[in-house]
């Protein structure tokens, strides 16, 4: 028996009856609303961005540890890379999901130090959770780490560089990209990327507005060979093939017809049907079609082109004609891979057969069909073109995962290298910087009075944690590295020390070159400090349509 109370616990019921007649009823458990106040909310969220963030920290520098992860699809990623890691776990919990979201932005505005501002966010919790036990109320605690924050901000600046540098004097642009790559599985060839990445940038920079577009750098991947073999082409590459197997596979002194109509009869938008009874209608029905396909070549062929880039496909009957007027075709090119062969020949994108004129060609040196290796893969190369300021980058590898790894590296390295251009001031990394400026955060705690202290002191320590992090994936004591740099920039005054992940034998980043830009680590502080303040300030999480 079931009562009248106990049903209101449900939220579905079905009466059956089984083998014997005998009734029973199935019923579903009610859904209902799970709520967390206070201080329990508080630290459920801090440690729900805390596992995001112990989940990274082994990641963190030059001598890093990689993470897999696999897809459900069985799909295999490899990379140190923090955002790129974030993105492709299952996070279910919305705290969790912020933290992502953080990484996410610093990739966005920066591309670097993904890994880093994740880290530190974990690390300023850490210490809140601490104060929180010790009673100290939410709200003290973002207002310390806010004035802790913008005084590492402006600190920051204060002990920032600026270096020179040119289109003939990349060196600086150099030293920077290394140290982005310095952590990446593609390390090993780091000289070669750090070079293919300065010059694409430097291609494509507008120096007088200092600004990059990086829509005309084309990062593509094609897996055979090693990372060694990845190039830069002072042009641009697609993953197509030319229509037809007999077609030249070089074209010198290329004119280009860039289409988006097809070659094909034009068809009727209205619903339509044709009965053909005889041949002679048959006959003429075909000898229209050939006079349509005719007048589409002679169009292009009168225009002066010498190549048709196509974004649609066309039929074998088109595709013969082409063959035939010696008029090589590559079709199905997609539209964005269409806008940049257009930008580098500085040709016109052509709607219409009609509209074709030689004024709306574009021109480059060579149009070539390259095949890899014994394989079938081809890649069309368009080289030596009119605007030089189009380039891409060609990524090898052994397998995908190597050559997504590669592309992923590379643009950090882009990224890195655009933001020294807009903003030529850089401050030195093996954690010097945060330990320069948990040692200015501590001066302020001790000027400050009342419980904020407490919370600027907090954000000091958190600082501590990524030079400590540094030192322990790289092998050496956290605590003990971390005293003895603290110990020697207090001493000398010099804020360059930090810790020597690489065995070089100095520990100031300036000697070893190991920098990174001012606006980069500004925004990791930034970001991480302003995701903490928010995480802080819920004390109520309401989740509807658990289940008891």
């Amino acid at each position: 028996d079931v009562c009248s109370s106990d049903l209101q616990h449900f939220t579905t019921m079905s009466l059956m009856f089984d083998e014997y007649g005998r009734p029973f009823i199935i019923m579903r458990e009610q859904k209902k609303q799970i709520r967390k106040k206070g201080l329990e909310a508080q630290k459920s969220n801090i440690l729900a961005a805390r596992c995001i963030s112990m989940a990274l920290r082994s990641s963190l520098g030059p001598k890093g540890m990689d993470k897999m992860l696999v897809s459900q699809d069985g799909d295999v990623t490899v990379t140190n890379d923090g955002a790129t890691i974030l993105q492709k776990m299952e996070v279910q919990h919305e705290i969790a999901k912020l933290m992502v979201e953080l990484s996410t932005s610093q990739d966005d505005e920066i591309g670097d130090g993904t890994t880093g501002v994740v880290v530190l966010a974990g690390a300023l919790l850490e210490q809140a959770q601490i104060l929180l036990d010790k009673g100290i109320h939410a709200v003290r605690i973002a207002d310390g780490f806010d004035q802790a924050c913008e005084t590492c901000v402006a600190y920051l600046a204060e002990i920032a560089d600026e270096v020179e540098f040119s289109r003939d004097n990349l060196k600086p642009l150099l030293d920077t990209a290394l140290t982005t790559l310095g952590s990446k599985i593609v390390n090993r060839y780091k000289d070669k990327m750090a070079k293919i990445a300065t010059d694409a940038v430097c291609n494509v920079a507008d120096w007088e507005r200092k600004d990059v577009n990086f829509d005309l750098i084309k990062l593509e991947g094609k897996v055979g060979g090693t990372l060694e073999d990845t190039a830069l082409i002072n042009g641009i590459v697609i993953d197509k093939e030319m229509s037809h197997p007999q077609m030249p596979k070089e074209v010198k002194n290329a004119k280009l017809c860039i289409l988006t109509c097809p070659f094909e009869p034009p068809k009727p938008k209205t619903k339509h049907k044709l009965n053909i009874t005889t041949a002679a209608d048959y006959k003429a029905l075909a000898a229209a079609e050939s006079k349509y396909f005719d007048d589409m070549v002679k169009m292009v062929k009168d225009s002066g082109a010498n190549v048709v880039v196509c974004q649609w496909g066309f039929d074998d009957e088109a595709n013969h004609l082409l063959l035939q007027n010696k008029l090589p075709a590559i079709r199905w090119v997609g539209g964005v891979e269409l806008e940049l062969i257009a930008v580098a020949t500085g040709g016109r994108i052509i709607p219409r057969f009609e509209e074709i004129t030689p004024e709306k060609l574009g021109t480059c040196g060579s149009v070539r069909e390259v095949c890899f290796g014994t394989t079938k893969d081809r890649m069309m190369f368009f080289e030596d073109c009119d605007n030089t300021k189009a380039v891409s980058v060609l990524v090898r590898g052994g397998n995908q995962m190597v050559v997504e790894e590669g592309k992923r590296s590379l643009h950090d390295a882009m990224c890195v290298v655009r933001n020294l251009i807009r903003n030529n001031r850089i401050v030195y990394g093996g954690g010097s910087a945060e330990i320069a400026c948990a040692l200015k955060v501590e001066d302020l705690a001790n000027s400050v009075g009342g419980i904020t202290q407490y919370a600027i002191r907090g954000f000091a320590q958190a600082l501590d944690d990524i030079p400590m992090a540094l030192a322990e994936n790289s092998g050496f004591s956290p605590i003990t590295s971390l005293s003895e740099v603290k110990a020697e920039q207090i001493a000398t005054g010099n804020t360059n020390l930090g810790i020597d992940c690489l065995n070089k034998g100095t520990k100031d980043m300036k000697e070893q070159r190991v920098f990174e830009t001012l606006i980069g680590k500004q925004q990791q502080m930034m970001l991480a400090t302003q995701l903490v303040k928010m995480i802080l300030k819920i004390d109520d999480v309401i989740i509807n349509g658990a289940y008891d």
